[in-house]
C-alpha cells in the first residue's frame, strides 16, 4: 500500500476508484468518464494514460494524459504532482483543458517548459440545463445525421473545427483522426444537422455521454445564415434528443468572448454554473 503522496499510472484494476472521482463532478468530468466507461483505463483503448494522485495510499485525484492534458478533481498538491509528471514526460498533448483555476495553476508550471502556447483560453463558462425550453420551439429540420452522409457533414465540421481552434484538423495526418472521430459521432446517432440542398445549415453533436450528463460539442450555423435564430430552434432540438434519449443534464462550454453564442445559450435555457480553461499548443 502507498503511504506516501505520489502520483502514478493507474492499473486496469482501478477502474472503480476512478469512476468515484470522476462521479464526484459528473458534469465537468463528463469528457473523460465517458472515455473510461467505454475504454475502462488501459492506455492503448483509452488512447492515453490515466494518471492518478494518492495521498495515504488512497485515490485523490486524476489526470488524463492524451490527446488532451485533463486535470480532474485535482488538488493543489496533485497538481503539482502532475505537472512535474508531464514535465518528464516531455508534451505529447495538443491543449491542456479543465476546469478554469485548477488549468491555470497547471499551466503556471508547466509554460517555462512547454510555453510558449500557441493560445490560452483562460476563461470559458461551462453551460448547464436539464429542461428542453418552452417559448423556442425545435427546429423540425434538425435530424441525426445519416451513415452514408458522411460527405456532407465533414466540410460543416472541418469548418467549424477551423473557426473554433484556429487551425485545421485535416493538418498533419490529413485529417484521418477527425474524420474517425466524426464518423463515430454519426455512427452513434449523436451527430445533428439540419440540411438543406445537399448542404448543412445547422449542425452539432453530442460529444461526451454517460448516465449522468453529456455534453453538446461543435455548434455551427452556416455563416451566411446567421442571425436568423438558427442556433436557438437548432439547439432546442438537439436538447430534446438529448435529454429525452442520452442524460438527465446537458452541458456545454463557450469561449467567454462569443457573447452571441453565449446570449443564444442562455435564451435558450443554459445557466453559467463555472468556467474551464483551454491551453491550445
Amino acid at each position: 500500500m502507498l503511504t506516501t503522496s505520489t502520483t502514478r499510472v493507474l492499473e486496469p484494476h482501478e477502474l472503480d476508484a476512478a469512476l468515484a472521482v470522476l462521479n464526484r463532478d459528473p458534469v465537468s468530468n463528463a469528457f473523460v468518464a465517458a472515455r473510461v466507461q467505454v475504454a475502462g483505463l488501459d492506455p492503448w483503448r483509452l488512447g492515453g494514460e490515466m494518471w492518478g494522485w494518492y495521498s495515504g495510499g488512497r485515490l485523490e485525484s486524476l489526470c488524463y494524459a492524451g490527446a488532451n492534458l485533463v486535470p480532474i478533481c485535482a488538488t493543489p498538491e496533485a497538481v503539482r504532482g502532475f505537472a512535474e509528471r508531464a514535465r518528464r514526460a516531455g508534451r505529447r498533448c495538443s491543449s491542456i483543458v479543465g476546469p478554469a483555476e485548477t488549468t491555470a495553476g497547471l499551466w503556471s508550471l508547466l509554460e517555462p517548459s512547454w510555453g510558449p502556447a500557441r493560445e490560452v483560453r483562460a476563461r470559458q463558462p461551462l453551460m448547464v440545463t436539464n429542461a428542453v425550453p418552452a417559448d423556442i420551439p425545435p427546429d423540425p429540420l434538425v435530424r441525426r445525421v445519416r451513415k452514408d452522409e458522411m460527405d456532407v457533414i465533414m466540410p460543416a465540421c472541418v469548418a467549424m473545427f477551423t473557426e473554433e481552434v484556429g487551425v485545421s484538423p485535416l493538418a498533419g495526418d490529413g485529417g484521418l483522426l477527425y474524420q474517425a472521430r466524426v464518423a463515430e459521432l454519426v455512427t452513434a446517432g449523436r451527430s445533428f444537422a439540419r440540411i438543406e440542398n445537399g448542404r448543412v445549415v445547422f449542425k452539432a453533436e453530442i460529444g461526451a455521454a454517460t448516465p449522468h450528463a453529456c455534453q453538446i460539442q461543435g455548434v455551427w450555423v452556416a455563416p451566411e445564415y446567421r442571425g436568423r435564430g438558427l442556433s436557438e430552434t437548432g439547439m432546442a432540438a438537439v436538447l430534446r434528443y438529448a435529454l429525452g434519449e442520452v442524460a438527465p443534464v446537458v452541458s456545454l462550454y463557450v469561449n467567454d468572448f462569443n457573447t452571441a453564442a453565449r446570449a443564444a445559450y442562455r435564451r435558450v435555457g443554459f445557466r453559467e454554473v463555472g468556467a474551464f480553461m483551454s491551453v491550445l499548443f
